[in-house]
């Protein structure tokens, strides 16, 4: 992803699991002793990035359905009411297995059980696990800022090289203004990586801009009062001091010029789900506008009670095909430009000497190197034909 595909490429990774060289295959050493492998007909590429996940959701495919996108919300939170946390976890671990045999080896996920990071870690993967809070309420935000601080404590000890622990205030709709803030504070001090959901779908711009819509009706019953408006989420959340380089914005779906400058300024990233936009009836996220302006931007398939499977490659062509984008420009948002908009471009999202040998093998071949991207854009999950974590073999089809 940082220069031309290599025909007959070879990838040398080191104990440490790290790129000690790349490209021809009669280029690249091959030390006594260490273990090859050979894929023919496969192109090989990096390890594929999912920006939004929800892998505590795994298993929950089909399980709502509900037009209006608060009910929705609101069923969600009620389902998880009931699951244990052995639940969670359970899904968890079926979540990052399903990650690995899609090619992706570097999440950033979403979630409140903490059940993520457990199972992130256990896998030997890569990625962010976000824990989540929620306080709409603006006198809650003590005892809620308490109450994330102790999650994250109690989760650091599955944090790794490999594995960050971050922060996910859930969205404007569902956080304060204040525990935004206070968030923002306090991950920024122990440099926390932060994530939220934001601009996601028209009931949220509705409770912003004059106090109406779902969400608005919802502040209403709680008795909270109407945020100061007429403002759009985004300009709310800068108003709070939450924006920034440190908070992936998940969805995007509404946001003007003002907006996209407020975003391109404060380096502020964005994880673009565009079928799950689509599934929810949100719109379409201005993804060329995103590009244009020097955004960060990585996909991310959201759970799969919104999309159904996790196919990370089906997002990108999505999103291709909603911006014109051409096969590299689609391709780097699985992979270099996710890698930049999670902060790990340093680490992971191409094949270079150095990062972590993270690789995807895919059936596939071509005759020129525009044919190869193109190839892995059509691919299918069954032409995953392994996964690697640091040059360990973490998936294989068929158990081979």
């Amino acid at each position: 992803m940082e220069g031309e595909p290599i025909r007959d490429g070879a990838l040398l990774i080191g104990h440490d699991g790290r790129i000690q060289a790349v490209g021809p295959a009669s280029d690249v050493p091959v030390p006594a002793g260490l273990p090859a492998e050979h894929f023919s007909d496969c192109i090989i590429l990096p390890g594929l990035i999912n920006t939004h996940t929800h892998l505590e959701l795994t298993g929950l495919a089909g399980a709502i359905h509900e037009p209006d996108f608060a009910d929705w919300i609101r069923r969600i939170i009620a389902l998880k009411s009931t699951l244990t946390y052995d639940h969670f976890l359970s899904a968890a671990r079926r979540g990052v297995s399903d990650c690995l045999a899609a090619g992706v080896t570097t999440v950033a996920d979403s979630g409140d059980s903490g059940a993520v990071i457990e199972a992130l870690h256990a896998a030997g993967a890569s990625g962010i696990a976000f824990q989540e809070v929620f306080g709409p309420h603006p006198d809650q935000w003590r005892e809620r800022l308490y109450e994330l601080r102790r999650r994250v404590e109690e989760r650091q000890r599955f944090t790794s090289e490999r594995v960050r622990i971050g922060v996910s205030p859930h969205a404007p709709y569902t956080v304060s203004g204040r525990l935004y803030t206070a968030v923002a504070e306090w991950a920024r001090a122990e440099r926390l990586p932060m994530a939220t959901h934001l601009a996601e779908s028209l009931p949220e711009v509705e409770l912003f801009r004059d106090g109406t819509g779902s969400f608005g009706d919802m502040w209403q019953r709680r008795g909270i009062a109407l945020p100061e408006g007429p403002v759009t989420p985004i300009a709310w959340l800068d108003r709070h001091g939450a924006l920034g380089a440190d908070m992936l914005c998940a969805h995007v779906v509404h946001a003007g010029g003002e907006d996209m400058a407020r975003l391109a300024r404060s380096g502020t990233p964005v994880a673009h789900c565009p079928r799950s936009n689509a599934a929810h009836r949100h719109g379409t996220a201005p993804l060329d506008a995103m590009l244009d302006a020097g955004i960060n931007v990585g996909c991310g398939t959201d759970s799969v009670v919104s999309v159904g499977a996790l196919d990370l490659l089906a997002e990108a062509r999505a999103a291709r095909r909603l911006a014109h984008l051409g096969p590299d420009a689609a391709l780097a948002l699985c992979t270099i430009g996710a890698a930049r908009a999670l902060g790990l471009d340093g680490e992971v999202g191409s094949l270079r000497e150095g990062k972590w040998g993270d690789a995807t093998v895919i059936e596939g071949s071509a005759t020129s190197p525009s044919g190869a991207v193109e190839s892995i854009l059509a691919s299918s999950l069954e032409q995953v034909a392994a996964t690697f974590l640091a040059g360990r073999p973490a998936y294989r089809r068929n158990g081979q």
